[in-house]
């Protein structure tokens, strides 16, 4: 802007500029699950239930937002395993259901009849659309 300027006018550029800023660049929630009243956001590392924030572990975290991004497909405890831990999997290994378990209990989510993380007896756990 060239001198003198008229103050209001200012305000309207930098509202205007604002504006277009916020249209065009605003991408951050894009890539937020949701599921049921479930939201999970990978980019902010938060979990909501019906908008009540979740505390999770780290480890909480990465297996749910896993069991999410493969919604509708079951997923082994071998492969949650080895893509959450990023170690090999060794048999009896209890981890994986410890860690269900207690995200259940966060979620308030019914063991017998699961809302959302669902046991597939012999094979592993899923989401369901």
């Amino acid at each position: 802007m060239t001198k003198p300027f008229n103050p209001l006018e200012l305000v309207a550029r930098v509202k205007s500029a604002y504006r277009r800023y916020t249209k065009y660049n605003d991408r951050e929630e894009e890539n937020v699950i949701e599921i049921d009243g479930l939201e999970i956001s990978p980019e902010k590392h938060i979990c909501k239930l019906y908008d009540k924030v979740i505390e999770l572990t780290p480890i909480e975290f990465d297996v749910l937002l896993y069991l999410a991004q493969k919604k509708g497909n079951v997923v082994s405890s071998e492969e949650l395993f080895e893509k959450v831990w990023k170690e090999k999997y060794l048999e009896n290994n209890n981890t994986v259901m410890v860690h269900i378990r207690r995200i259940r209990e966060k979620l308030n989510d019914n063991s017998k009849k699961p809302k959302y993380i669902k046991t597939v007896w012999g094979v592993g756990y899923k989401i369901e659309k």
